[in-house]
């Protein structure tokens, strides 16, 4: 018993000191990112991420994953949206401190009506989005368009850093919903009082159904189609496409057609298809601006 409070003790101090140390790395990269200007912030982020990240073991998930969703691309131009998605993740993290300036001045909105429907239907509503361009901005795009949501998404499992990102996310969002049963229950509430959810809806859950991505069965979770299905509320894909000049083209599309088979779990596998084909469709046309580096798929051995 004394052996195994001493262990847990000596854990807990190997993991305080980490996360601190964690936090100590991430609130000076945050002050550094805040006191720079925008643009100089974006390109300092992609400059760092570009002379680091390719040398990183995860480029090598990258790779494979581009390696098999595309599998006639040259090794040059596969290098090179390497590349691209390690500029655009930095530069993510780079405009962190900046999302207001960025949602204020720097966006070019096509869509907004889709938007504006679901504002005034008096229904609950949806909006996704997936981790690509500039995602960190969902939040404050929907406030600049006057529709507040609930922003879903995975707490870090440092509370010091989750208590930097929630700074940076500032006020752009009604509340944040971290994932999970009780996440789960919440954004319920949500609905059922009329309000509108923002989800990022593009990575893997082990537990989720299997559905066709990039032309591969892929874990997808199936939240955002039980939520739609449940309340018959419209579901808004919304696409942030990184432009030149730290500048952004938001595109909302129209609301995904919900299946009306009766059979819950068919309809939801259908609605979860038809979403991975809208992000799929995203990704072909930018593959630089998408996150490649997780496990999207199963693993494979090359």
């Amino acid at each position: 018993m004394a052996y195994s409070a001493t262990l847990e003790s000596k854990r807990y101090t190997a993991r305080t000191f980490r996360h601190g140390a964690e936090a100590l790395g991430a609130y000076a990269g945050w002050g550094l990112f805040a006191i720079l200007p925008l643009d100089w912030a974006s390109a300092l982020g992609g400059w760092l991420a570009r002379t680091v990240g390719p040398h990183l073991k995860v480029s090598r998930v990258a790779r494979q994953n581009l390696r098999q969703a595309f599998p006639s691309m040259t090794e040059e131009v596969l290098s090179t949206t390497v590349m691209e998605v390690w500029d655009n993740l930095g530069r993510v993290v780079g405009e962190f401190p900046h999302l207001q300036e960025i949602a204020d001045h720097r966006l070019e909105i096509i869509g907004a009506e889709h938007v504006e429907a679901m504002r005034v239907d008096g229904k609950p509503g949806i909006l996704i989005a997936a981790h690509f361009g500039g995602w960190e901005l969902s939040g404050p795009i929907a406030k600049h368009l006057g529709l507040p949501v609930h922003v879903i998404y995975r707490a870090a499992n440092n509370p010091w850093v989750e208590t930097l990102f929630r700074k940076g996310r500032g006020v752009a969002a009604e509340s944040f919903i971290a994932k999970g049963s009780r996440g789960a229950r919440k954004a319920l509430e949500v609905l059922k009082s009329g309000g509108h959810l923002g989800m990022l809806v593009d990575q893997k859950m082990n537990d989720g159904i299997s559905v066709p991505f990039m032309g591969r069965d892929a874990m997808t979770a199936p939240a955002v189609a039980h939520f739609a299905l449940k309340f018959r509320c419209p579901v808004v894909p919304g696409r942030i496409e990184r432009l030149p000049g730290v500048r952004f083209r938001v595109t909302f599309e129209p609301p995904v057609a919900l299946p009306e088979s009766g059979n819950r779990d068919r309809d939801a596998r259908e609605m979860m298809g038809t979403i991975n084909e809208i992000i799929a469709g995203w990704v072909r046309e930018r593959p630089g601006q998408w996150l490649w580096l997780h496990r999207r798929w199963p693993k494979t051995v090359n």
